[in-house]
């Protein structure tokens, strides 16, 4: 956060906070080893608020659920920020001492009154009430959120939203309160530290900053660009364009994954020159100029993985890979060498230590340490350093050392695709427990919860369209259509639909999403399309059947109490 790209506070600090605000996310089955940790708070006595559309089996565990329309957040978020000003609750000595442009926010908040954010979000008034000074009043609270945040064309916006009230609370930089993305993928934060970023050197340090580029001019004997390059989404901006004609994929499956499907595939066919290295002959590596095959990072590699909590562990190498595959490490040292650069021994260990060098954060982590000590949290400055639990504690000093941490307005923009008569439900995806993403990994793998790919309607739905569960019916958007079994889900609202991308040979997923995207982030917007759903085959429809009318899901929300068995 406020410039570093990871949570603020430890996992630990979940067991022992007071409240947790869990915002778009369906944290037990997205991120389980977390949600542990929640549920220890839980039963330590910690408050969990759930904001979600779907009343999902995380929101289940909680006190509250705030079912909001889908592509609501900043409206909620906004309300949330009015009301604790309105009632006094703001932190205001933190904020005098440790931020900058409250009173820009004040204003943008202003007219997000409780009975317009109610009218937006689905969300009686008298919850959001409740949920705001809740937080506000909480001596320690965090709040949390994952894809269900950042998966919108406003997702930058979403999360400024959130970011803005924890610094209108100070409910961050302290043990127990602080603002936790949870990291989508595997080892997506060491891919980040590690420079997997458009603007970013490793350790988070601008690719446009002169001085900091310089010593990786010095360190590897060539002039960095200085000027960041192009996001994902932009590269296929670029493809379009004719400016991008040659990719190398590494472990990235865009042909399943993406949004827009169709637009996907036709890019890609279109380059001059496509690599993929991965682990399975993917879809994406089945359009490949040339495949190179990988070694599973977890089991046949040497490494260092880094998980949500800034944690920095070692992975170890416990078996040779199969065939030809080879590690990724390997593979790029032998292309270097056979492009006339020799970097030496395709060593993990010292690739670390060279990143130790240039990135301050990480100085401290040598290998021997991260043995020793079961991982290290960044940052690490040198080798008698700790690590640091959690982020900004310098934001309770008295005067705040360096900068400090803005507000940054942000105001409510819905869903690009609005709901019409032809396209009159709400389609959301997300992940399931028994899966993972597109399903290379896990499809193979024999599991009894795994089920297969599924439409998921409320039971009220599904009488009103005439369907059975288990039948077979047809998912239409304005991009495409795909075939799939209706699944009765109690846990969504009248007019909103739940699928995933986990078996997109039997049912892709990706033909039916918008690739409208946020141009800060470029993230797609996954999680907001407009569909419509038919039988497959004309049948006299039942007589209690209506037909289905354009509109956002049901407005009705906050639930129910915790279960009764945890």
């Amino acid at each position: 956060m406020f410039g570093a790209g990871g949570s603020t506070s430890s996992y630990r600090e979940a067991e022992e906070t007071d409240l947790v605000l869990l915002w778009g996310s369906n944290a037990r089955e997205t991120h389980p080893i977390f949600f542990h940790h929640l549920l220890k708070g839980v039963h330590n006595g910690a408050r969990l608020i759930a904001v979600d559309p779907r009343r999902t089996s995380s929101a289940e565990w909680a006190d509250t659920w705030l079912g909001l329309d889908v592509g609501s957040d900043v409206a909620l978020a906004n309300a949330m920020g009015r009301e604790i000003i309105a009632a006094g609750l703001a932190n205001e000595e933190f904020i005098g001492r440790a931020t900058t442009g409250f009173e820009e926010y004040r204003a943008r908040v202003e007219p997000y009154t409780l009975e317009f954010a109610q009218r937006e979000t689905g969300v009686p008034a008298a919850a959001i009430r409740e949920a705001a000074h809740a937080y506000a009043t909480a001596d320690r609270a965090l709040l949390c959120w994952t894809l269900g945040i950042t998966e919108h064309h406003n997702a930058v916006d979403n999360v400024y939203a959130l970011i803005d009230l924890a610094l209108l609370t100070g409910h961050v930089g302290r043990w127990g309160s602080g603002l936790n993305p949870l990291r989508g993928q595997n080892n997506v934060q060491g891919g980040g530290d590690s420079g997997a970023l458009p603007d970013r050197l490793p350790g988070f340090q601008h690719v446009e900053n002169d001085a900091l580029r310089a010593k990786f001019d010095a360190a590897w004997g060539v002039t960095v660009p200085p000027k960041r390059g192009w996001h994902l989404t932009a590269m296929f901006e670029a493809m379009e364009r004719g400016d991008l004609t040659a990719v190398y994929c590494i472990g990235e499956n865009p042909v399943q994954s993406e949004a827009d499907g169709h637009r996907t595939r036709r890019l890609l066919d279109g380059l001059e020159f496509l690599v993929v290295q991965d682990i399975f002959l993917t879809a994406t590596a089945e359009m490949a100029d040339v495949v190179l095959p990988a070694a599973a990072a977890w089991a046949e590699s040497e490494g260092t993985v880094t998980n949500s909590e800034r944690r920095v562990q070692r992975v170890r190498k416990a078996l040779d890979p199969p065939g030809e595959s080879r590690d990724d490490l390997w593979i790029i040292y032998e292309l270097a060498r056979r492009m006339g650069q020799d970097w030496g021994e395709a060593s993990a260990e010292r690739a670390w230590d060279e990143m130790r060098s240039l990135s301050p954060i990480f100085a401290g982590m040598t290998y021997a340490r991260l043995e020793a000590e079961d991982g290290l949290q960044w940052p690490c400055f040198d080798e008698s350093h700790p690590g640091e639990l959690f982020l900004h504690s310098r934001l309770w000093a008295d005067p705040v050392p360096g900068k400090r941490a803005p507000f940054v307005p942000a105001d409510h923009n819905p869903p690009v695709e609005a709901l019409d008569e032809d396209y009159p439900i709400r389609l959301t995806t997300g992940r399931r427990l028994a899966s993972y993403n597109t399903g290379v990994q896990s499809r193979r793998l024999r599991y009894p919860g795994r089920k297969g790919e599924t439409i998921d309607l409320c039971p009220e739905d599904i009488e009103a369209l005439g369907f059975e569960e288990g039948e077979v019916v047809r998912v239409v958007s304005r991009r495409g259509a795909v075939e799939a079994p209706v699944r009765a889900d109690p846990g969504l609202r009248p007019g909103l639909a739940f699928m995933t991308f986990h078996f997109p040979d039997q049912v892709p997923t990706n033909t039916l999403t918008i690739d409208a995207a946020d141009p800060r982030a470029g993230t797609a917007e996954f999680k907001a399309a407009a569909i419509r759903v038919e039988k497959l085959a004309p049948s006299v429809p039942r007589k209690s059947a209506e037909p289905m009318v354009a509109h956002e899901p049901a407005r009705v929300a906050v639930g129910a109490g915790r279960k009764s068995h945890r």
